[in-house]
């Protein structure tokens, strides 16, 4: 079963993938009459040096022999970076390169993590795991992020409460719709190592149907890691805070990692500081 739905998913991945190169791109001319979006299958296959028939049916999800030199000849031709390229590598159950067994989400962390979350104030800090569920924080996260964490146990999930949250309430400026897909693809990445987990599929469907938007960008096949980088919340009361994100891989599960948001300037620290003296402030509930 598991088997079946990664081969699945890595057809549409596959498709998805395909209509994004332009015959530009892959350097062939844009020819008349062009209805298909992106490349041919047949273009894929030549630029691969593979067989057309055996491209379309690895595109198409067939059980057939698949191996790294043929994966990474694709893989150029598509232009995938080093993430989608591993996406693929599980997606297509290549042995050499099949990662061990993932070790099931933890409930909660160890005393000794949570002693680390709580030494970290001022900065907020939280625990999540690759399927977003916020497992631990401080409090500075707390009341920064108070919708999360007052939210029933099912629905105390990043995604949920990103895709769900109303547009007027959104922590996000300029960059909401980056943000949703950063995490999306992210999330996406994750998934090739729980296809058929009913828990993560419970949450896809229900995101899929409570959110359009989410639906959308799933759609995109699109994956990427976590990485470091500047982000502006906005809180009613205390205005845009700027925050490095900087995530931290915890030893013994692979799949939790300690996620650090240290305040961008003096001011910044000053405003997370005033929400810890003013817990109650009114505030534009939010995610992330």
């Amino acid at each position: 079963m598991t088997r079946t739905a990664r081969r699945s998913e890595l057809a549409d991945f596959l498709r998805s993938r395909r209509k994004r190169v332009t015959p530009a791109q892959a350097g062939l001319p844009p020819g008349p009459n062009r209805r298909t979006p992106g490349l041919r299958r047949e273009e894929v296959a030549l630029l691969s040096g593979v067989g057309i028939t055996w491209y379309t049916w690895l595109e198409q999800g067939r059980p057939i022999n698949v191996s790294g030199q043929v994966l990474d000849a694709v893989a150029r031709t598509l232009r995938l970076d080093d993430i989608e390229r591993a996406h693929l590598y599980r997606l297509a159950d290549v042995p050499q390169l099949v990662e061990t067994p993932a070790v099931t989400d933890a409930p909660a962390v160890e005393p000794e993590v949570q002693r680390v979350l709580d030494q970290l104030a001022p900065y907020p800090a939280c625990v999540l795991n690759t399927r977003y569920d916020v497992l631990a924080w401080n409090a500075p996260y707390a009341v920064m992020w108070s919708r999360t964490l007052d939210a029933p146990p099912a629905e105390r999930n990043v995604l949920w409460q990103a895709f769900l949250i109303p547009l007027c309430c959104t922590p996000f400026g300029a960059d909401r719709e980056a943000e949703l897909a950063d995490m999306v693809a992210t999330f996406r990445a994750g998934y090739a190592r729980h296809l058929q987990d009913p828990e993560w599929t419970a949450l896809i469907d229900r995101l899929s149907s409570a959110s359009p938007e989410f639906a959308a960008m799933w759609s995109f096949h699109d994956v990427a890691a976590p990485v470091n980088r500047i982000k502006v919340y906005r809180h009613a009361s205390a205005g845009d805070i700027a925050v490095s994100v900087t995530a931290f891989g915890l030893l013994g599960d692979p799949e939790t990692r300690m996620v650090v948001y240290t305040p961008a300037t003096d001011e910044d620290l000053k405003r997370v500081e005033w929400l810890l003296a003013h817990p109650e402030a009114p505030q534009a509930d939010h995610a992330h």
